[in-house]
């Protein structure tokens, strides 16, 4: 006896579809710093903001994992999450793989394999924070959804996107640009100062996205949770 399987909608595939992109946009930029001039001077940054350039796409993936959290629940969620760490390294060894192989005469492989093929250092700081910052925004937003129901989910968003980017932010930067260089000797060791220029940095840009995502997030929701009782009262006439 076969059973009926509903088919995923539009709007989980479309943030599943969201979530992947951005991951591997963000593990693909990762290893450029971006550097912002800033019009006032602030504590530990100074005048200038100083990033990796993966923070934007990497935000990005918040945005679309507290959206599936709250449509679909945490153990979705979960699956999404850890699923997409596999596919890491999928991406890893399909660059890599393109990398090794031999180039045309007219192709400028070094300046491919500088553009694309990311360290050992940033690899795995990238890797780590990852697992561990997703897995506690998935966890914490749903904690908080057990206390609240449906309520307050701009608290759900901030809390946990904000504590996740943290975790996120300390354990890349760390592991990238200190202890992976220091243990492996991959990279180079970035003085004290320069570590916490970047954490702050990353770290302001990454809280300015999840409080300004924020109405992203509820018009998400609203809309998918619309649709789908659209659908259940038709399915249902």
């Amino acid at each position: 006896m076969h059973q009926h399987r509903t088919a995923p909608s539009v709007a989980q595939v479309s943030l599943i579809g969201l979530f992947v992109a951005a991951l591997t946009t963000a593990q693909l930029t990762a290893s450029k710093v971006l550097a912002f001039s800033l019009p006032v001077s602030l504590p530990v940054t100074g005048a200038e903001l100083v990033l990796p350039g993966a923070a934007l796409a990497y935000a990005l993936t918040f945005l679309a994992s507290d959206c599936y959290t709250e449509l679909y629940g945490r153990r979705a969620a979960q699956v999404v999450v850890n699923v997409a760490f596999a596919l890491n390294f999928v991406v890893l060894a399909l660059v890599w793989s393109t990398i090794a192989a031999p180039a045309a005469e007219n192709v400028d492989a070094e300046a491919f394999e500088t553009a694309l093929g990311a360290s050992t250092n940033v690899v795995l700081g990238s890797l780590l924070a990852y697992l561990a910052s997703q897995n506690w925004d998935v966890w914490l937003f749903h904690r908080i959804r057990d206390r609240t129901g449906r309520e307050k989910l701009w608290l759900r968003n901030l809390a946990s996107t904000g504590t996740s980017q943290v975790i996120d932010t300390v354990i890349f930067v760390s592991v990238a640009f200190a202890v992976a260089p220091a243990v492996l000797g991959v990279g180079e060791v970035l003085p004290l100062e320069a570590l916490l220029a970047l954490i702050v940095g990353q770290y302001l840009l990454k809280l300015a996205i999840a409080v300004l995502d924020t109405p992203v997030v509820y018009a998400v929701v609203a809309l998918v949770r619309s649709r789908t009782e659209t659908d259940d009262a038709a399915s249902t006439a």
